[in-house]
């Protein structure tokens, strides 16, 4: 018989208001600082702070931050492209909800 490795997964649930640090960030999302400060650039996270020392995130950065992760790795898609697509993914949500209050 194959003998079969069970990774163990943990996490935290995260409410929107909640905020989290630069290292919490770059942990949950295996991503080094230097790619954060990239996407804090192209304007896909917004921090809170004046520097990266002091630096918190919305809960919902770790979203965006994965997501961009996700297409820049598994479909080649560049920075720029990686926020367009999270501008149009979040409109999209947008309409849908509006949508299903309107049909509701």
């Amino acid at each position: 018989m194959k003998s079969e490795k069970l990774s163990m997964l943990s996490g935290e649930l995260l409410g929107e208001d909640e905020e989290i640090s630069l290292a919490q960030l770059c942990e949950a999302c295996e991503l080094s600082e230097e790619e954060i400060v990239k996407l804090v650039n192209e304007g896909i996270i917004d921090p809170l702070g004046h520097k990266p020392a002091v630096w918190r995130f919305h809960a919902v950065s770790l979203r965006r931050v994965r997501i961009t992760r996700n297409l820049k790795q598994e479909l080649g898609v560049n920075t720029p492209g990686a926020a367009l697509a999270l501008d149009l993914l979040e409109e999209l949500a947008q309409l849908r909800e509006r949508l299903r209050r309107l049909e509701g």
